[in-house]
């Protein structure tokens, strides 16, 4: 059985208990380990992707490189007892352990670690031209009892969430690390506020964000950080 937790915020922990396990983890993320007797764990370097047909991971390849959302991959390989730890450049790592059907959209840059009772995809949003989000996202859903997924972020996150009170909730593109629902109700929708401010260097530069009605049960994570880029429209 294999369980993900946090350590000191900054690092990933994978604890395997029992027979042969296997995780994905991102390409270069290991930086320590520990089992009883000698070495039972070792990385393989994932050539195509996580998918179990030759054909499916094949076609993903290609979806990935086409739409920016490459994501290196290593796969460990665990046979008996082990703890091992991941990280990356310090960024702050987040755990979730997925429902059933339960989906999360996260950049592919951000995702340190997850099992194979995640499926991993990649979706269209159609919503590059406004962020340096681009037009997909990776996604990945759980579907098994073990559904873990380990993400980054810049600085410790902010969590918000409407499952309960129903309420909109609105961010900058940017700073967005992830959303998690229901596949396919959960996507945000894109508002503009472009005026004539906007077109002789005086908006407020918050031109667009993502939204999310009390109707859309979501829980949005969001980090201290914004990526730099998107579109700035203004006339000198």
């Amino acid at each position: 059985m294999i369980t993900f937790e946090t350590v000191n915020e900054l690092t990933l922990k994978i604890t395997c208990k029992g027979g042969y396990e296997e995780v994905f983890t991102k390409a270069g993320a290991f930086v320590a380990g520990e089992c009883n007797g000698p070495k039972n764990y070792k990385f393989d370097k994932v050539l195509l992707g996580p998918q179990q047909n030759m054909g499916q991971a094949l076609l993903g390849s290609l979806v990935r490189r086409v739409t920016g959302e490459n994501l290196p991959l290593m796969k460990g390989m665990f046979n008996g007892d082990s703890v091992t730890y991941y990280s990356n450049c310090g960024q702050h790592v987040v755990v979730y352990k997925l429902a059933q059907g339960e989906t999360i959209s996260v950049e592919s840059e951000n995702i340190l670690a997850f099992t194979p009772d995640c499926k991993y995809d990649v979706r269209f949003l159609g919503c590059g031209v406004v962020s340096q989000k681009g037009l997909a996202t990776s996604t990945l859903t759980g579907q098994g009892p073990n559904a873990y997924v380990a993400f980054t972020c810049d600085g410790n996150p902010i969590v918000l969430s409407n499952m309960q009170n129903q309420s909109t909730i609105s961010v900058d593109p940017d700073a967005v690390v992830c959303w998690i629902g229901q596949r396919g109700s959960c996507d945000p929708d894109i508002k503009m506020d472009v005026s004539w401010k906007t077109f002789i260097g005086q908006s407020s530069g918050e031109s667009y964000s993502f939204e999310w009605s009390g109707y859309q049960p979501v829980t949005v994570i969001v980090q201290p950080t914004e990526r730099g880029g998107g579109i700035h429209v203004a006339m000198d």
